[in-house]
């Protein structure tokens, strides 16, 4: 964790650290119009110091090396989720309790629109292909089938 009582670039945009990109510039440019010293009626002095911690603090979250190396600083680990077992040497014991699980496989998933619409057109194809071969089977009068 930091150890100083310096507030931290998230704190000072207002964004938790699993901010996107997006979120951050966004929030970026909301406090910059509201600090930058040519725009504020706040007292020079205190308009560019915020202005430039909020210019410092983008600079660092938009860079994708920079942020990773920040968050390590501050304690946030954007990819704590998966950890691995404590004792490398034996396998975790636990298996994955499905019964919470809104799918019974994590790779099953609802069909997306695309993908019915592909599966459509290739059921499509393939009675067409059918008929093709029924019809020219008995154009030559050979049976079909």
């Amino acid at each position: 964790m930091q150890q100083s009582s310096k507030p931290t670039y998230y704190s000072l945009l207002g964004l938790h650290p699993s901010a996107s990109a997006i979120e951050i510039r966004r929030a970026y440019r909301e406090l910059s119009k509201c600090y930058h010293p040519d725009t504020t009626s706040l007292p020079a002095a205190l308009a560019t110091a915020k202005f430039q911690q909020l210019n410092e603090a983008y600079a660092t979250l938009s860079n994708p090396e920079r942020r990773f190396s920040y968050d390590l600083k501050i304690g946030y680990l954007r990819f704590g989720v998966i950890q691995a077992p404590t004792d490398l040497n034996h396998p975790v014991s636990k298996s994955y309790d499905w019964s919470k699980s809104t799918y019974l496989d994590a790779s099953d998933r609802p069909l997306s629109a695309g993908e019915i619409f592909a599966l459509f057109i290739l059921g499509l194809t393939l009675i067409g292909c059918l008929l093709l071969a029924i019809a020219i089977g008995l154009t030559r009068g050979e049976a079909a089938f």
